[in-house]
């Protein structure tokens, strides 16, 4: 069974450990080198402090399987009702359902601020997993950004999808 809840400070070693493996093996993110435990509560601070969303999946024994939190997409004051995700999985827990809990939470915990966009920026075009799994959540394809990134040995594309949030624009925030 897998539980959904704020992130906490003691989160964050095996929050670095997933991201880390993520930047090292894949391209979902675009750093080029994992940052260490501290950068990464720096994040998640100043992610909170923002008055976004922060959430974990935990499993058995208290094991965090994953994590995904909003942040601004943009910091220009006319963007503050839109967001940006992010959801990374431990590498030996995909496929479980745990991207789709962390990411129905993470869009309730975000309607419920308020928010009326989540933009998903997807590393790789190739990256069917995170396509689906935001497709599933009823985001729409927004844009490609082609060869964007350079990672790997290799260019990398960045989809752009969206997800009205609320009333979306349907009335004035």
């Amino acid at each position: 069974m897998v539980t959904i809840r704020d992130c906490l400070a003691d989160d964050i070693p095996a929050i670095a450990a997933i991201y880390g493996h993520w930047v090292t093996h894949g391209l979902a993110s675009f750093e080029l080198d994992p940052p260490d435990p501290a950068e990464m509560a720096r994040r998640r601070q100043a992610v909170l402090e923002g008055g976004y969303p922060y959430l974990v999946a935990e499993g058995e024994g208290g094991r965090v399987l994953g994590y995904a939190y909003a942040s601004a997409y943009r910091t220009r004051p006319a963007y503050r009702f839109a967001v940006e995700d992010s959801i990374y999985v431990a590498p030996d827990a995909g496929r479980a359902g745990i991207g789709s809990a962390l990411l129905g939470a993470l869009i309730a915990a975000c309607t419920g601020r308020g928010f009326r966009l989540m933009v998903a920026v997807i590393g790789d075009s190739g990256n069917a997993a995170s396509i689906g799994l935001h497709a599933r959540a009823g985001f729409a394809h927004a844009g490609l950004l082609p060869a964007i990134g350079w990672k790997h040995g290799r260019w990398v594309d960045s989809v752009l999808m969206t997800r009205p949030l609320g009333q979306g624009a349907g009335s004035a925030p």
